[in-house]
């Protein structure tokens, strides 16, 4: 079994490390405070042609796989640009990949050409105020009217829709109750989000302040059935297919977390000195820090075996969410180590550490909390009963 980058994955590592080391962590940092989009660095990767690294090359993207995204974005994180950075593009890549497969071959060339050239912004509308990771739960509801469908609900932590012109938004077309199992019964649609039928008010949170989250209100927003995708009744089924792509991409974010703290911590150890000798010298501060890579390299074996997966067509849902699990804890350990190893001053901003901490929280929660990877290995992996 070879684990080796080819030599294309190198180039593309290599030349994206370099692009993103023109953004500072000082520059990231100032985004993060402002609470301003990242702008400059988006239309830098825009104008390089990354954003569209995975969207098919007959409509202007790259072609790739999801092992190459996950480098572009595993190094973007790694350059300190942490969430900040790669929340600006991930939806881009994994969110449109619903389309790809199940959208009709006009509405593929109205959305993937500008996608993937950084001028259509696209956000995902799944999660709900009082559904949460329970999809079949959503209350938001597409009727029928006519050729048309008019649409009523709510969406929340809807990243990017302040910045994004359309919305892939998941609705019940069939209640409930009314459906022979709960995945039925839900449409996936893309609908303009410049619309006074839609409402936005954006979340105050606790870190990637320069990517905002939003609640969205929809009232009355009425979509043609051309914006539906695919079959009616069959959203589910369609949302399935982002759902491992997200997990293996964000599992690489949490790794260039992991990384971008380490190397913080790891430069602070050695040149800060305390009783005549660098804190480093203190196996107190140093095995900690081994720890933390041991974790980190470990984490990243099950990331790249899920992306490998994933491209060759394999089933993958085992590995992909078991490497969104080890990521985020590795990720977060590194940056919760990166704080301790700078002692009062890791509480501050002027070291940046405290950012990738609050970054790296993130990735427990999201897309899916570590408790709910859990709940999918022991029912699909171990075969135990199903505990919700």
């Amino acid at each position: 079994m070879d684990f080796a980058l080819n030599e294309d994955q190198q180039q593309l590592r290599n030349a994206v490390r370099e692009i993103a080391a023109t953004y500072s962590d000082d520059y990231w940092a100032e985004r993060d405070t402002k609470h301003e989009f990242p702008w400059e660095f988006y239309n830098t990767f825009a104008e390089g042609g990354w954003l569209g690294i995975a969207i098919p090359e007959e409509y202007g993207g790259g072609g790739l796989g999801v092992l190459e995204a996950s480098l572009l974005l595993e190094e973007v994180a790694a350059s300190g640009a942490g969430m900040n950075g790669c929340s600006t593009m991930h939806l881009t890549i994994f969110g449109l990949n619903t389309i790809v497969r199940h959208g009709s071959s006009s509405l593929r060339e109205e959305v993937l050409p500008p996608a993937a050239d950084g001028t259509l912004h696209v956000c995902f509308g799944v999660t709900e105020p009082n559904a949460g990771t329970d999809t079949t739960r959503i209350s938001t509801f597409a009727q029928r009217d006519g050729t048309d469908y008019v649409i009523n609900g709510r969406k929340v932590w809807i990243t990017k829709a302040g910045q994004s012109q359309k919305m892939l938004l998941i609705c019940r077309t069939t209640p409930r109750d009314e459906v022979a199992r709960p995945t039925d019964g839900m449409s996936l649609f893309l609908v303009d989000i410049e619309s006074e039928a839609v409402q936005l008010r954006a979340i105050p949170k606790l870190g990637r302040n320069a990517v905002p989250s939003y609640e969205v209100f929809i009232d009355d927003l009425r979509v043609p059935e051309s914006a539906r995708i695919g079959e009616e009744g069959k959203g589910f089924t369609y949302l399935l297919d982002g759902l491992n792509p997200e997990r293996i991409l964000l599992a690489h974010e949490a790794l260039g977390i992991g990384r971008a703290a380490l190397r913080r911590a790891t430069q602070y150890a050695n040149e800060r000195i305390v009783f005549d000798r660098p804190i480093g010298m203190n196996q107190g501060v140093s095995f900690p820090l081994a720890e933390a890579v041991t974790r980190l390299d470990a984490a990243e074996l099950m990331a790249r075996n899920a992306a490998w997966r994933y491209d060759h067509g394999l089933e993958c849902a085992r590995e992909a969410n078991m490497a969104k699990y080890l990521c985020a804890d590795a990720g977060f350990l590194a940056a919760d180590q990166a704080v301790q190893t700078h002692g009062g001053m890791g509480y501050a901003k002027e070291y940046h550490v405290e950012r990738y901490f609050r970054e790296a929280r993130l990735l427990r929660l999201a897309p899916v909390s570590q408790e709910m990877v859990l709940n999918h290995v022991s029912r699909h992996v171990l075969g135990l009963p199903k505990s919700y």
